[in-house]
């Protein structure tokens, strides 16, 4: 059933509901939580199965002591932040780990006393909710497309693209052997090698990769783990080998912000005469823990 046909089947049973009882129905389709119900599918339920077999192999903050740059960034911001890691852990399992004390939503202002403020949490990989939304609702029909997640790190995006679109081809290219290692466990252990191949590699010994590429995925992926000379220099390479024509490069932050960061230095590319920015409709209700914010920051470029 289309969106049309259920509204007009929607409205039609609201008009058969005593007037008197209609204030609390429309309550209770506004807040109640037996509608997320809906929400939940079967790759649902198969991502929330793989975050909970990575849980087990990382530490609480899914950092590695190799990724000390990024560790050094995250502690330098003027708010005091901690990497939690999306698709690792949604807010149930935030709240879990608040109440086991392996993680705290505020920081104390000063020593001793009550005042607190919210902690500032950054992750490096899509949520369940973000995936779904990238692929059902940011990026078109994939099939017989090939995408390319630059900085697959745990692969989240690898995996959401294996089971909520027909990408022919999904690769994921990752520096940290480490975290290569575990893409390499779950896509073995979920039988997903026939559409995923995890590449180990620097991105910018991948030019061939890109210059194929239908969709390239960078979600958060310089800012955090290289200095800014080396960001532009990346971008450049980025820039001269995503050159096919009407070929699509999702980002997160947008790549706007991302230069507007990089400004200082020389060299920053003039993005008008590479990509044109496509709309996107991020008013979208995925369930109780949709987070609009997050969405927002999801971008979409094609190639010119």
């Amino acid at each position: 059933m289309d969106f049309l046909t259920a509204k007009n089947e929607i409205m039609h049973l609201l008009s058969r509901v005593d007037v008197a009882e209609l204030p609390q129905l429309i309550q209770w389709i506004k807040n109640s939580e037996e509608l997320d119900d809906c929400f939940v599918d079967n790759e649902k339920v198969i991502l929330q199965s793989i975050a909970e077999d990575l849980r087990a192999c990382l530490p609480v903050e899914a950092m590695l002591p190799s990724e000390s740059l990024a560790i050094d960034k995250t502690q330098q911001k003027l708010k005091p932040t901690v990497h939690v890691d999306a698709f690792l852990y949604d807010e149930d399992a935030v709240d879990s780990l608040c109440d086991e004390s392996k993680l705290s939503r505020y920081y104390c202002l000063h020593c001793g006393s009550q005042r607190t403020a919210p902690l500032g949490f950054i992750s490096h990989s899509f949520s369940v909710l973000e995936l779904r939304f990238l692929f059902q609702n940011v990026l078109p029909d994939l099939s017989g497309k090939v995408l390319v997640d630059v900085g697959s790190r745990l692969g989240a995006v690898l995996y959401g693209g294996c089971l909520y679109s027909s990408a022919a081809q999904l690769v994921g290219v990752e520096i940290s052997a480490e975290f290569t290692e575990l893409q390499k466990m779950i896509v073995e252990k979920y039988s997903f090698s026939d559409r995923i191949q995890i590449v180990h590699s620097d991105i910018c010994a991948q030019a061939s990769l890109l210059q194929n590429a239908d969709v390239v995925v960078m979600n958060n992926v310089f800012e955090y783990f290289l200095e800014s000379n080396d960001q532009i220099r990346a971008w450049h390479w980025i820039s001269q080998n995503v050159r096919k024509k009407g070929a699509l490069l999702v980002t997160v932050p947008s790549i706007q912000e991302t230069f507007a960061t990089l400004q200082q230095s020389n060299g920053v590319i003039d993005i008008r005469q590479w990509l044109e920015e496509l709309p996107l409709d991020h008013n979208v209700y995925l369930g109780r823990d949709t987070d609009t914010e997050a969405l927002q920051q999801i971008h979409l470029y094609r190639v010119l």
